[in-house]
């Protein structure tokens, strides 16, 4: 975790969060009926750019930098390498996750003070979205961590990461068009298949997370629950972990 570029992503990260958190808070304040705690993952959208960076930065040092011919001689055990990482980018971004919460939730004070309105966190569901985004941010840390090291290249992983954390969502919202064949309760087959796999995407396990399963859960897909949506998480951070370790057993590191 010495690199730079790591420290700089999760400033990003805890910058993005409260910064994104603050205007939507001040944007929506004066609604009738504004309720504080309804903008505290505005910001979650942006805010989990930084522990994907983070990650990939982790998960590709080493090879990047062609530290890994001397790391791997001095461990010959490479996946205990890949194990050591695991731990460090956890803690890490157990660290990171939590200040970014923070900073959402110092976000929408002033809001909700110019509305004289309490800011009640131990009440309904708000523990569940406190906890959840806390847990989501982790999970797609440990994520870019394994496919950087699977990949072992910066830009590629990048995009693996991105483009089916943030990118594929929207590209497969895009594609519901409106009409065709109605079967279960007005949900076309298309916009079933759709809303299925964009519950089993890392934003969809986030989602299942943060919120509660009956907020969330989009029509036709599954209801995964939040148990459900960390197993999902965890699904996409374990495979290609195993890919990674199996790599690196079965071919030389060039």
């Amino acid at each position: 975790m010495s690199l730079r570029s790591t420290w700089w992503a999760a400033l990003a990260s805890v910058a993005a969060s409260g910064a994104l958190t603050y205007l939507s808070a001040n944007a929506s304040s004066g609604d009738p009926g504004y309720e504080p705690l309804g903008d505290l993952t505005a910001g979650l959208m942006l805010t989990q750019i930084g522990p994907l960076v983070l990650g990939v930065l982790v998960g590709t040092g080493e090879f990047s930098t062609g530290g890994f011919r001397s790391v791997f001689v001095a461990v010959p055990r490479r996946w205990l390498v890949l194990a050591a990482q695991v731990v460090a980018v956890a803690g890490f971004a157990l660290l990171l996750a939590v200040a970014s919460v923070v900073a959402a939730v110092l976000a929408i004070l002033p809001a909700a003070s110019s509305r004289d309105l309490p800011v009640r966190l131990t009440e309904g569901s708000t523990p569940h979205e406190l906890a959840g985004m806390v847990l989501f941010l982790t999970g797609l840390a440990l994520f870019g961590l394994a496919v950087g090291a699977l990949v072992r290249r910066v830009v590629p992983a990048l995009v693996t990461v991105i483009g089916l954390t943030l990118i594929l969502p929207v590209v497969l919202s895009l594609a519901v068009e409106p009409g065709g064949t109605m079967f279960v309760e007005g949900v076309t087959p298309r916009e079933t298949a759709v809303n299925t796999i964009m519950t089993l995407l890392p934003s969809g396990a986030g989602g299942l997370l943060v919120t509660s399963s009956d907020a969330f859960t989009m029509p036709g897909a599954p209801d995964l629950g939040a148990v459900g949506g960390g197993l999902v998480l965890a699904t996409w951070a374990l495979v290609p972990f195993v890919a990674a370790v199996l790599r690196l057993r079965l071919r030389d590191v060039k």
